[in-house]
C-alpha cells in the first residue's frame, strides 16, 4: 500500500507541476481534475496548496543538488567547476523559474535559501579553492560569495520572467557573470563558458552515434542491463 501511495503522490506532484507552470494560479480543483482524481485525494497527500508547492520546491532543490554535484564531479579547476555548476543548475532552474517565483509566496525566500544550503556549502568549497589558487579575487568572505553566486541565478531567473533577458542567453550569462564577480576577466570567462558549452554540444551530438554503433554489434546494447 505504501508503494502505491508513494506512486500516487509522485503522479499528483508531476501533474501539479505541469499545471502550475502552465497556470500559476491553478487551484487544487484544477490539479485534481488534471490528475483524474477527486479533490479529497489531492488533499489526502497535501493538506493545502501551499503544502503542495513546498513539496514541489523540495523536489526541485534535490534535483538542483544532484545537477550541481554531477557538474563538479571530476573537475579540478575551480573556474571551470564553478562555470559548469552554474550552467548545470541553470538548466534545471530555467524549467522551474515560474514555480520558484510562485514559491516565494508560499515558501519564502528564506525557506528557498535553506533548501539550497547543501549546494551553497559545496560551492563555498570550490570558491575557497579558487581564492587560494589566486584564480578568484574578492573582498568578500567565501560564505558571502556563495550567496552572490546563488543570487546571480535568482536575479537572472527574474529577468527572464520579466522579459528582460532571452531564456536561451541566460545560462551563458549566469556563468560568465558568476565568474566576473570573482575577478575573472569577462573575455576569459566568456571563452571558458563557450568552450564548456561547445564540448557539451559535441558530446550530445556524439551520443546517438555511439548508440548506433552499439546497435550494429549483436548483443552489445544489452551489456550492463
Amino acid at each position: 500500500m505504501a508503494g502505491r501511495a508513494d506512486a500516487n503522490r509522485r503522479r499528483i506532484m508531476d501533474i501539479a507541476l505541469a499545471e502550475l507552470l502552465r497556470d500559476a494560479d491553478a487551484s487544487m480543483d484544477q490539479i485534481a481534475r488534471a490528475a483524474g482524481v477527486v479533490r479529497r485525494t489531492v488533499y489526502g497527500h497535501f493538506p493545502s496548496r501551499d503544502a503542495l508547492i513546498v513539496a514541489l520546491v523540495d523536489d526541485v532543490a534535490e534535483t538542483v543538488g544532484a545537477a550541481h554535484a554531477a557538474a563538479l564531479h571530476g573537475v579540478d579547476d575551480p573556474a571551470e567547476a564553478l562555470a559548469r555548476s552554474v550552467l548545470a543548475v541553470w538548466e534545471i532552474a530555467d524549467g522551474y523559474r515560474l514555480l520558484i517565483s510562485l514559491a516565494q509566496r508560499s515558501v519564502t525566500v528564506e525557506g528557498i535559501h535553506r533548501r539550497l544550503e547543501p549546494v551553497r556549502l559545496e560551492t563555498a568549497t570550490v570558491l575557497q579553492r579558487g581564492l587560494d589558487a589566486g584564480q578568484f579575487t574578492s573582498p568578500l568572505p567565501v560564505t558571502a560569495l556563495a550567496y552572490v553566486r546563488e543570487q546571480v541565478i535568482f536575479g537572472l531567473m527574474q529577468a527572464v520572467n520579466e522579459g528582460l533577458l532571452a531564456p536561451e542567453d541566460a545560462g551563458r550569462s549566469a556563468a560568465v557573470t558568476a565568474l566576473a564577480t570573482l575577478g575573472v576577466p569577462v573575455a576569459a570567462a566568456t571563452e571558458l563558458v563557450a568552450r564548456i558549452l561547445a564540448t557539451e554540444t559535441a558530446g550530445n551530438a556524439a551520443a546517438p552515434d555511439a548508440r548506433a554503433s552499439d546497435a550494429a554489434v549483436p548483443g552489445s546494447g544489452d551489456i550492463g542491463v
